[in-house]
């Protein structure tokens, strides 16, 4: 079959870095054509790389207006990675031009937003789905297949981590007045939420804490805490989100886990990024792969290779992590516009964005809310 001619909406540090490199291996799919408003460079001898699609895509079109873009009938896919309160219009001009959409996370900056697009999707019988790319980390992969492995038995509590030592990216946060959109939960707590829905599903009840550590007084947070507490069968089970700039740690923590069967602690964070930015080719031999110094700790009751048995009758050992694979998540995707089920469903983002809301109002009233 021929490639899907892929049409990206900006040209930033998002397209460079976490899906160009992704995209390029895949020979179901090609880069087509950019939305970049600036014009390309006089010259693009002199003209540095990075700095603008021409340079760095020759072959690829480039249009400035969005009219042009979405007018253009070859572009099959559109990634949208503009502003995150733009996402909810160019992902609603696509699918109305019959364009399959990746939306960079925040899927959109509202659930009204949210619910709207998806309505233009299931309108338009498009594939509509958002860049959850963390749940394709080496960490999270190998946490999925301990818990679907049943090495914690009942699982009674998760504590999920995503911190930064006051990153380089934060330092133009100067606004003291909050806009939803703005802020680390709907940043990095757009992944980690995600990550807590497709292991665990919606919750009960949610109990949301932010703050302002980056030396403003702000009503944009640097740094939160959302407490999920489920119901039903899984009424014993609380699951803990938190992001913090305040992290000086030589690793990280990511994941503790731990049930009546058993327990695993996680440090570190994916490579993927990193070796991306340095250059590395998703192709190249050890993408993505962790070194061994860097495994889980796994206690459980179970027999696990790489586990030594213990008095008690526990087995304790480092467990193998699996590889990151973004390169997967676009194999994903080639496969849900070519029949097969779409694994990043716009449904789950919805919930993840509802989840944000829901820990401000939960933060600022100080109280548990319901999730509805």
């Amino acid at each position: 079959m021929a490639p899907i001619n892929i049409g990206f909406i900006g040209y930033g540090f998002s397209t460079k870095c976490f899906h160009l490199p992704f995209i390029i291996p895949n020979p179901d799919l090609k880069v087509y054509a950019f939305l970049q408003r600036a014009a390309p460079p006089p010259s693009s001898a002199n003209a540095e790389k990075g700095t603008h699609c021409t340079i760095d895509y020759p072959e690829a079109k480039h249009y400035q207006t969005a009219d042009d873009f979405f007018a253009d009938k070859e572009i099959e896919l559109v990634i949208v990675c503009s502003h995150h309160d733009t996402h909810a219009e160019f992902a609603e001009r696509a699918l109305e031009a019959g364009k399959h959409v990746v939306v960079e996370k925040p899927f959109t900056i509202s659930t009204e937003e949210a619910d709207r697009v998806i309505a233009a999707q299931k309108k338009s019988g498009k594939i509509l789905t958002v860049f959850q790319n963390r749940r394709y980390d080496s960490d999270f992969r190998t946490l999925q297949v301990l818990v679907n492995k049943k090495a914690f038995g009942e699982i009674t509590e998760c504590e999920m981590h995503y911190d930064f030592d006051f990153p380089f990216w934060m330092k133009g946060w100067t606004e003291t007045s909050y806009v939803p959109g703005q802020g680390m939960l709907f940043g990095i707590g757009s992944h980690t939420i995600d990550q807590a829905l497709v292991l665990f599903g919606r919750p009960a009840t949610i109990t949301g804490f932010y703050r302002s550590l980056r030396g403003i007084e702000s009503e944009i947070d640097d740094a939160f805490t959302i407490i999920l507490q489920y119901g039903g069968e899984k009424r014993n089970l609380v699951v803990t989100v938190k992001t913090s700039v305040v992290c000086v740690m030589q690793h990280p923590l990511k994941f503790f886990i731990r049930g009546y069967d058993g327990s695993f602690v996680k440090y570190g964070e994916d490579l993927q990024e990193s070796q991306a930015a340095k250059g590395i080719k998703a192709t190249e031999e050890g993408f993505g792969a962790e070194s061994e110094d860097r495994y889980g700790l796994l206690t459980t009751k179970k027999k696990f290779d790489g586990c030594q048995k213990e008095e008690g009758g526990r087995w304790v050992g480092k467990f193998p992590s699996l590889k990151g694979d973004y390169v997967g998540y676009y194999e994903d995707l080639v496969g849900a516009i070519r029949g097969k089920e779409l694994v990043v469903k716009p449904e789950t983002a919805r919930d993840g964005l509802r989840i944000i809301e829901i820990a401000r109002e939960s933060a600022d009233k100080g109280c548990t809310l319901p999730f509805k």
